[in-house]
Order: C-alpha cells, then sequence, then structure tokens
C-alpha cells in the first residue's frame, strides 16, 4: 500500500502546473472561509474592547443596555446601593463615552474617553510611556497606543488638545489588550475630570465595577442588583451579551455566515471541477495500472490519498497573518473554532472531489487504454 500511495503522489506532483492549480483553487477557498469566520471573530472581540480591558468581574447597567458603546447613565445612589451587598468587596464607578476634541493642527477628532474611579483606578491600562500618579495631574489624559494612535496625530508626552473647550494634555502612553472596533482612539482619566469635561444628563453614572468577595456570591450578588431595578453581568456574560447583539440584532452574523457559505461554494466548486479535470487527464494512467494487475480498491485509495494531500496544503492562513501585519486596522482573529471550521469545510471539499474522482475512475477499462 505504501508503494501505491507514494506512486499516487509522484503522479499528482509531476505535472507541476496541474498540481499548483490544485492548490491554488483549494488555498483561494480556504482563506476565503477563514477569512470570514476570523473576520467575525475579531469584530466580535473589538466589540467589547472596554469590557475586556477594564476586566471587572461584575458590571452593573441600565436593564436595556445592550452594547458597551450604547450605555444609560445611572443615578448616583445605585453605586452606594451595591456597595452595601452582603459578598461586594468593593465597587467603584465607571465612566464610558464619547467626545470631540480639537488637535494642535487644528482638526477635529472623534475620541472614546475611560474615566476612572479617582480613589482606586480600577481598571487602569498598562503604562508604556509616564507615570499612572501623572493621571492626577491638571488637565491630564493617557492615550491608548493602538492602531487607531496615529489619527491624534502621533503625540507625545506633553501633547496638548482641546475637549469641550477644557484644555488637555496628554500624560502617559498606555497600552491595552484589545483596541476599539469603531476606529477612534482611547482617553483615560479621571472618573471626576470625564464628567466635569464632557456635557452629561442627569445622570453620570455610566457602569459599576463590582469586585465580589468570592465566586460564589456572584449570583447572589446579580440577584440583589436585579432587585434594585438595574442588571449585574460578569465579565463573560457582558461579552456574550454584547457577542449577541451584533450577531442577531445588527444583521452581521447574517451577512457573514453568508459570505462564509458562498465561499465554502466557490472552493468546493473550483477544487471539485480542477481535481476532475486532473483525473480525465491522467484517465489512461490509471487505466494502465488497472491492466497490470491494480486493484479497484487500491485506485481509490491513490485518488482519496491526491485528494487528501491537496487539500491539506492548501489549508493555510498565512495570508491573513500577513494582512495582520500590514493592515493596522484589520480586525480579524483566527482561534481554535476558525480552524476548526476550516478543517471540517477541506475535508468536506477532499471528499466531495475524491467522490468525483473514484466514480471516474472505477469506470476506466484497461482495454479502453490499449483501443486509444
Amino acid at each position: 500500500m505504501i508503494g501505491i500511495l507514494r506512486l499516487a503522489f509522484k503522479l499528482l506532483v509531476n505535472d507541476r502546473a496541474k498540481f499548483a492549480a490544485l492548490v491554488a483553487g483549494i488555498t483561494f477557498a480556504v482563506f476565503l472561509m477563514v477569512q470570514m469566520t476570523s473576520l467575525f471573530a475579531g469584530i466580535l472581540a473589538k466589540s467589547a474592547a472596554t469590557v475586556t480591558n477594564i476586566g471587572a468581574k461584575i458590571w452593573v447597567m441600565d436593564p436595556l443596555v445592550q452594547t458597551v458603546a450604547n450605555s444609560i447613565p445611572m443615578p448616583d445612589y445605585v453605586l452606594d446601593a451595591v456597595r452595601s451587598i452582603d459578598g461586594v468587596k468593593y465597587a467603584v464607578p465607571l465612566y464610558s463615552g464619547g467626545a470631540l476634541v480639537k488637535l494642535k493642527s487644528g482638526d477635529y477628532q472623534a475620541v472614546s474617553v475611560i474615566g476612572l474611579d479617582d480613589a482606586s483606578l480600577f481598571g487602569r491600562p498598562l503604562l508604556l510611556k509616564g507615570n499612572i500618579e501623572d493621571i492626577y495631574a491638571e488637565n491630564s489624559f493617557f492615550l491608548v497606543k493602538d492602531s487607531e494612535f496615529r489619527k491624534f496625530e502621533y503625540p507625545d508626552i506633553g501633547t496638548e488638545f482641546e475637549l469641550n473647550g477644557h484644555r488637555g494634555v496628554i500624560s502617559g502612553i498606555a497600552t491595552v489588550p484589545v483596541s476599539g472596533l469603531f476606529g477612534i482612539p482611547t482617553l483615560y482619566t479621571t472618573y471626576n475630570r470625564a464628567i466635569e469635561y464632557i456635557p452629561q444628563s442627569q445622570f453620570t453614572l455610566t457602569y459599576i465595577l463590582v469586585e465580589p468577595k468570592s465566586a460564589a456570591v456572584v449570583p447572589y450578588i446579580e440577584q440583589q442588583i436585579a432587585k434594585l431595578g438595574y442588571k449585574g453581568l460578569t465579565l463573560q456574560e457582558f461579552v456574550t451579551a454584547i457577542s449577541n447583539f451584533y450577531m442577531f440584532q445588527t444583521g452581521l452574523g447574517m451577512n457573514i455566515m453568508i459570505m462564509t457559505i458562498i465561499s465554502f461554494i466557490v472552493g468546493l466548486s473550483i477544487s471539485a471541477q480542477t481535481f476532475y479535470t486532473f483525473i480525465l487527464e491522467n484517465s489512461q494512467k490509471f487505466g494502465a495500472l488497472k491492466a497490470i494487475g491494480a486493484k479497484g480498491y487500491e485506485l481509490v485509495y491513490m485518488i482519496l490519498f491526491q485528494a487528501t494531500v491537496t487539500a491539506f496544503i492548501g489549508l493555510c492562513v498565512l495570508l491573513i497573518s500577513i494582512a495582520k501585519l500590514r493592515i493596522p486596522d484589520y480586525a480579524a482573529t483566527i482561534n481554535y473554532a476558525n480552524l476548526e471550521i476550516a478543517l471540517i469545510m477541506v475535508i468536506v471539499i477532499a471528499a466531495a472531489s475524491g467522490y468525483i474522482g473514484v466514480r471516474r475512475v472505477i469506470k476506466i477499462q484497461p482495454f479502453d487504454i490499449f483501443r486509444s
């Protein structure tokens, strides 16, 4: 059997042009499928960037909040009520909102502003430049250095800007695990400075971040928050809720699924047609093998081996890695789920291509070779 498979491999790669066409077809199909699924995963990850970067174990919010981007302010008494719940180690306020800043050049730029609790600075980012104490300085802000950093005209410590008539100063350059989805820079400051600089409605409390005394009391805390008329979600529950919002209520999930199905159909048709053409062009060789005593099941193994080798060589995500290096705003995230989906689809492509080839080879008769 090893000799048969070795012969199948040599027959497959003997014509380099045809082999390259087979691999290119499947690689293109796999690239499209993985690109669609990884793009979807990346968008979902970026949509919950604020939740992931802050890292609070429990988030308290208005019951109508569906995603971190459309926060609904709460009255200040809710913070005291949450702090009084048994099992709460501590609870701090968080401001999250948008603003428009005037840069040094005179251009205006939309930004996302995160206001951290003045006392604890819970959820603070990791600083690349500056000191964490500098956030208490007058007009101080930390700017996140991510793919949107350039939109702030590549500032450094000491760079000034204007926010709603107030002077702002970059006193630190920070980094966060996940950059935002909406293509705008992110500024960190203290909670009181954020609500002072940015126009507010009647209430100013965007979220409450809760640290439970233990994981066992989390369900109880959520129940008590619900009795107050508000919603408490763990970090993972909030991320899941945001993902479900973008998946089912924005049309994003359906559009990505349709594009993935189209990519699969295109890849299947290209690879199956190319592989069938390969079988037709090599039918005389398979007929000759039959003539010298090759069994039908051995030819079937050869076809399946060729289809499998071609399919798995095409299972390549290098192009997406290159895209992530070259395109800063590229949102794709490759994870095990993406690769599992691609693997399953490649197996289906290999099986379909192999089935078409097997049907053709089984019908080949040795006398057809000698008659021609």
